[in-house]
């Protein structure tokens, strides 16, 4: 069967977005820096319609991640939502369509947990199925759409920790960036002490990022 992984960055302080996240601030405030690593790779720059871009190490681990899902499981708020009058309005009578424009990055089908049923939502070649029956539907949905490829989570933290507790998580990568962020979104906030049992299996490192794999130990 495919794997269900999982792949993000995370600052030294275990955040993976910093507060106040809003409308044109969709990592909160000073978390772009998280992705800094990133921006100037070619593997990055093409699925956003970009020429050019550096290949070397973090490029072909980029391009890694990218290639090997075909289809994405994301949240609410990873979407375009969340707390907040702003959050409300995004899922109101006349819904936001989300924090990633007319050309999403993803080129697949991407699957979004949520309690607010709406329809399917197509933007360039990404399209966006709103799941309002649970973590495993929306699994069970990425996977046929995937075929033979793997599902990723997309985030964020909290979808991530569902997966994690519900053993349904097979792999997972931390991209961390030399960034202390202070306040904001933490990556593993709500897991029970000894419930996740991990196995390092890999870790490449730059002088500008270090990418950590690891098995979830069944």
């Amino acid at each position: 069967m495919a794997k269900l992984t999982f792949d993000i960055t995370m600052s030294v302080d275990g955040l993976i977005a910093g507060p106040n996240m809003r409308p044109g601030k969709g990592l909160g405030d000073g978390g772009e820096r998280l992705h800094e690593w990133a921006y100037g790779l070619k593997s990055f720059r093409e699925p956003h319609g970009l020429s050019g871009g550096a290949v070397n190490a973090d490029s072909e681990v980029l391009e890694e991640t990218l290639r090997s899902p075909g289809a994405v499981v994301m949240g609410r708020g990873m979407f375009g939502g969340g707390e907040g009058p702003w959050g409300d309005k995004a899922w109101g009578d006349e819904p936001w369509e989300g924090w990633w424009g007319d050309e999403p990055p993803f080129h697949m089908p991407v699957f979004v947990l949520t309690h607010h049923a709406r329809e399917t939502l197509t933007k360039g070649e990404t399209t966006f199925t709103f799941v309002t029956d649970g973590i495993e539907a929306a699994l069970e949905q990425a996977r046929a759409a995937a075929g033979d490829k793997d599902v990723a989570v997309g985030g964020g933290a909290n979808v991530a920790q569902q997966y994690l507790e519900a053993g349904l998580l097979d792999e997972f990568q931390i991209h961390v960036a030399p960034v202390l962020l202070g306040r904001g979104v933490r990556l593993f906030d709500n897991l029970e002490p000894g419930q996740v049992e991990l196995e390092c299996t890999r870790v490449i490192e730059s002088p500008a990022v270090t990418h950590l794999k690891y098995r979830v130990v069944k």
